[in-house]
């Protein structure tokens, strides 16, 4: 039987071994992980660092007489992906592309000099950044010194390591003083030792994918990108498709291709980070893959009844991607075609404050609704875990669909507020995060009710009792029932759960309103542990 070589064997990986079953392959999956949640699915799992390109290409000769593709989805190893199929003759990107794809610096390098819109940038390396600290001292004077020889004089500015996804290590820079520890966080995650400090871009971010094959162009979904929580860029959540206007959707997709054409990107998948700035369209990014996110996995093919995985691992396979050509349709731009769609899929993602997880409730809930395809959870009772840095550190995601995009949304946002993580009492983390002040800037507050409101809390007297019933609403929070949080509850509906779970008590106000504003159902509840039960 043939084989189809898939690296990675995470949740995102699960639509490719699924293809790769579909066309009648054998699915040998290799992870660094034995115990990836997908191991279990493939026909012959290998424990292979994925980062090991010879491991991997000695591998895959190994069984290069029933091999026909090597193929991945949502990791960091299209590269790898080239490096294997480029030596063994089977179709992919050119090796020298997917490195375009896949390192940052090489990848401004060619937007840079192929004329592609993408930010001014410039490359730290660690021997660079510990020259500036031997030279300067560590903070704030190394990292003006490093601003210097960049030549950095305005910001703001975002790092990111050169080398990684997810957010991991990416961060917006306001003053140098802010740059010292991010240089060390973005080195942290680079596997090469370097971060790229760029300008930041100002403007709507868009998430596209692609299939490239031919000298065409086919796009495969396009969502709008939903990202929160400055400093840092955390994704709650897309929608596909997006409802942009024609000219901009043109003006976006043409800057993709541009930068496709500037990668050497020729044979296989494509996905673009952009953005709609007030200069036009620029790219944060293009990857020689398909895109992690529940996006071309989950969202697109709910809107677009258009299995795009399988298509694109029929490209692998040195085949027609017939689906595709029989629904794409031209656009207005020559050479580029699109494969649209027919309705509404919106994922949202839910976060937690930090602490130590008793109970996650609300699941069946969320997914009671006949909008709502998938409630994936990515934590559970015993995790400790923190408020997100970067995309990995959300709790879970929901899936919806729906024929308008207002309905898709709502039901998208209706499932994640059913959803409580409850935390465990008594945590120097939990208590940390309550007693900072109401008006922090990062993490913020749930409720974002404004600073008159938080001074107005401050000042209740440390001594009195609230008592919580059915339909009690504390004084200073009327008016703003409607109000939601970051996981899209009201007031209204966070003390209606609060009361569904604990029944009429007595609780300190002070601590109690301030823990609810603070901290959301979470925090309330976890005063009400902690101080009455």
């Amino acid at each position: 039987m043939s084989s189809v070589f898939i690296l990675g064997a995470g949740l995102m990986q699960r639509p490719a071994i699924e293809a790769a079953h579909r066309l009648g392959y054998k699915a040998v999956v290799a992870d660094g992980s034995p115990k990836a949640p997908c191991a279990v699915l493939a026909d012959t799992f290998v424990h292979i660092d994925l980062k090991d390109r010879d491991a991997l290409y000695a591998y895959a000769l190994s069984i290069k007489d029933e091999l026909e593709a090597v193929f991945t989805a949502g990791t960091d190893f299209s590269a790898s992906v080239s490096y294997v199929a480029e030596r063994l003759g089977l179709k992919s990107h050119p090796f020298e592309a997917a490195l375009n794809a896949s390192d940052k610096i090489r990848m401004r390098r060619a937007f840079a000099e192929h004329g592609v819109p993408s930010p001014v940038f410039c490359e730290i390396t660690s021997d660079e950044w510990n020259v500036c600290v031997a030279e300067t001292g560590a903070g704030h004077h190394a990292a003006q010194k490093l601003l210097e020889n960049a030549g950095f004089a305005d910001f703001p500015l975002v790092i990111k390591p050169v080398d990684n996804m997810g957010g991991r290590g990416c961060r917006m820079i306001n003053d140098a003083a802010e740059l010292s520890d991010a240089v060390s966080e973005a080195l942290k995650y680079s596997r090469s030792d370097r971060a790229v400090l760029e300008d930041y871009m100002n403007g709507p971010e868009f998430s596209i994918d692609a299939l490239v094959f031919n000298g065409e162009v086919t796009i495969t979904g396009f969502a709008d990108r939903h990202i929160y929580f400055p400093p840092y860029f955390i994704e709650m959540g897309h929608t596909m498709s997006t409802d942009i206007g024609h000219d901009d959707w043109n003006a976006l997709v043409s800057c993709f291709a541009s930068g496709i054409k500037a990668l050497g990107l020729t044979h296989g998948v494509a996905k673009a980070d952009i953005k709609l700035t007030p200069r036009g369209p620029m790219i944060g990014e293009i990857a020689a893959r398909l895109s992690g996110g529940y996006m071309s996995g989950w969202t697109y093919p709910y809107a677009s009844d258009f299995f795009l995985t399988e298509q694109a691992l029929l490209l692998a396979l040195g085949k027609e991607p017939r689906e595709i050509m029989q629904k794409r349709v031209p656009t207005d731009i020559p050479g580029i075609y699109d494969v649209p769609c027919v309705r509404t899929s919106a994922e949202r993602a839910w976060l937690s404050i930090p602490g130590r997880i008793k109970d996650v409730l609300g699941l069946e809930d969320a997914a009671q609704s006949a909008s709502i395809r998938d409630v994936l959870p990515r934590v559970s009772a015993g995790d400790t875990i923190t408020f997100p840095v970067n995309n990995v550190g959300k709790c879970g995601n929901v899936i919806s669909v729906a024929d308008t995009r207002e309905a898709a949304v709502a039901a998208a946002e209706k499932a994640i507020s059913s959803i409580i993580v409850r935390l465990e009492k008594d945590n120097a983390e939990t208590d940390a995060f309550l007693s900072s002040p109401l008006s922090t800037a990062y993490p913020p507050s749930a409720y974002q009710l404004g600073t008159d409101v938080y001074a107005e809390i401050d000042a209740i007297a440390s001594d009195a009792r609230l008592t919580l019933s059915a339909d009690s609403v504390p004084a200073l929070l009327k008016g703003f029932e409607d109000c939601a949080d970051w996981n899209k509850r009201t007031v209204k509906q966070a003390l209606s759960a609060i009361h569904a779970v604990c029944g009429d008590c007595s609780v300190p106000e002070k601590k109690f309103v301030c823990a609810l504003v603070r901290g959301g159902i979470q925090g309330a509840l976890y005063v009400i542990d902690t101080e009455v039960r």
